[in-house]
Parts: C-alpha cells; structure tokens; sequence
C-alpha cells in the first residue's frame, strides 16, 4: 500500500484505528483516557492529534457517529438540489470536493466496457481505511472502500465494473489526485474525475456532486432533480452503482425517513464519512478546521 508521505500514512493509521475504536458500537463512548491508551499515546497528545485531522474532539466526533444522526442532518441539514449553488458550494463547508472537475465518458464507449481504456490502480491509506483508487488519464474513475469489505472483494468489484480495459498498477501516477482528494495537500488545481456510467447514471452522479459537504438530501429529491420523480428505485440502484465514493457524495444521500440506506461499501463506513464531513464542517464554521 503506497504511503502519501511518512507523517500522513502515520497520522492515517491513527485515525483509522480510532474511527474504528469509536465506531465498534461500544454500550457507552470511550473516555478519552480509554481511546488514548488504545493509541499509545497520552491523552493530551492524542486530542491534539485526533482534533487536528477531524476538527472536533473524540467525544464530540462519536455523538456524529450515533445512529440518531442521520435523521438529524436530516432535519437540520437538508438541501433542495436545486438550491444548492446558494447553500455553500463556493462556502468552506464544500471542503476538499471543491477542488473537482469532471467529464463523462460517452455513452458509445460506455457500451464497449472499457475496451481500449487504461485504468492504473494503486492502494492508499484513507481516513475511512485502505482505499482503492483507479483513474485515467482524464481523471479519477474509481474510488473503493476495502475497511468492511477486503481488499479482495473491493477489487474485484472495481475491476467488473469495465471488464475490457486494461488495467496497470501505477500509484504513483494517481497520487497527486489522491493527495487533493483526501484533502492531504492542496495540489493548486482541480481533482479531475472521470465519470464512467450509462446516461442515466450520470445525470444522478451529476446530482450527488451539487450536495454540499456536511449536508444531505434524499433518494427522492435526487429523482425530483433529474426530472425523474417516480424513478425512486432506479435513482437509488444508480447511487450504489457509484464507482468514485467519497468525491461523488452517494454517502450523502438518505431515505426519506432519515433512515441511512444502503451503502456500497458498508454502512459503517457510510456513517463515519458524514460523521467526518459534519466534524470538519462544524470546524470550518468555528474557525478551528485543521489545515493539511
């Protein structure tokens, strides 16, 4: 697994097995002094630590992390696509996914799967666990979540997804995207994606890109915003048919009853991701959000 830099992959792995500490339901929050000693570190250290990275402190982050917290973003956090320009798209809550371009692949190469396409893959470390990411040379077209799937299974998901191109490992072509896209360093120009899907699908990525970080919408808003109000279902297949998590927002996307839905790459992660964007959103608005 490439290391983005010796401090971040150390500071990743910290995060990763605190989110994973925090997240493994625990009948009552772990004390800082409990999350601490799981670190090796002492408290004082690992808050300093663990509140640069996310923007808020261990305890605040596992209220974000409650199963109550979706329906509350719901609430307080809901944004009508077509508003969602004036809702923060140029405000710092947009965070990282600011700094995104993207194009979309024609539906005529869509329909050959790929063939004559190179896609270079590597492994990175992420704040949600390791991370595949795939892209061209147009941009990103892949991003996968191995932390509750494995890595075996992450991969061949991605891989079916364009079962004619050839694939190369290269992380090293790919990681001044990764850098931006994890929001480890401002590279200083945009994040170019590279949207690989069928027609309809895309018009629905195009719909989780203009959801602002820290808030969310739902399955049904999104149908509404394509000027496709009874194709709830497709609407939502198309969601977890999203090969860029993270970058396109599917993880922002709810049930109507506040309720998460499904996730591609697992529930868990799915809550640790608004979990993460609400802390960082609520560090941005406080003026405490950390810089990379």
């Amino acid at each position: 697994m490439t290391d983005m830099t010796v401090e971040t992959s150390y500071h990743f792995a910290v995060m990763r097995r605190a989110i994973d500490l925090i997240d493994a339901g625990h009948p009552e929050p772990m004390s800082l002094d409990a999350l601490a000693a799981e670190m090796h570190m002492s408290p004082a250290h690992f808050q300093r630590l663990f509140s640069r990275w996310v923007g808020v402190s261990p305890k605040r982050y596992q209220q974000y992390l409650t199963l109550d917290h979706a329906r509350a973003m719901l609430r307080a956090n809901f944004t009508t696509l077509a508003a969602s320009h004036e809702l923060g798209l140029s405000g710092s809550g947009r965070l990282h996914d600011l700094f995104l371009r993207w194009e979309a692949m024609s539906p005529g190469d869509f329909a050959r799967h790929g063939e004559g396409l190179t896609i270079r893959w590597g492994w990175f470390e992420s704040p949600f666990g390791p991370a595949l990411v795939m892209g061209t040379d147009k941009g990103l077209c892949g991003i996968g979540f191995a932390a509750e799937t494995g890595e075996e299974a992450a991969m061949a998901d991605l891989l079916g997804r364009w079962p004619k191109a050839d694939f190369v490992e290269d992380p090293m072509c790919l990681r001044p995207w990764v850098l931006n896209a994890f929001g480890v360093k401002n590279a200083g120009q945009p994040t170019p994606l590279y949207l690989i899907g069928a027609p309809f699908q895309i018009k629905v990525w195009e719909a989780l890109l203009s959801i602002p970080s820290g808030r969310v919408t739902t399955y049904s808003e999104i149908a509404e915003a394509i000027g496709k109000p009874r194709a709830v279902r497709a609407v939502g297949t198309a969601v977890g048919r999203n090969p860029i998590s993270w970058l396109i927002p599917c993880h922002r996307a709810l049930r109507k009853s506040g309720g998460l839905g499904g996730y591609h790459w697992g529930l868990p992660v799915k809550r640790a991701l608004l979990a993460w964007e609400s802390a960082r959103a609520e560090g941005a608005e406080s003026g405490e959000l950390p810089t990379n």
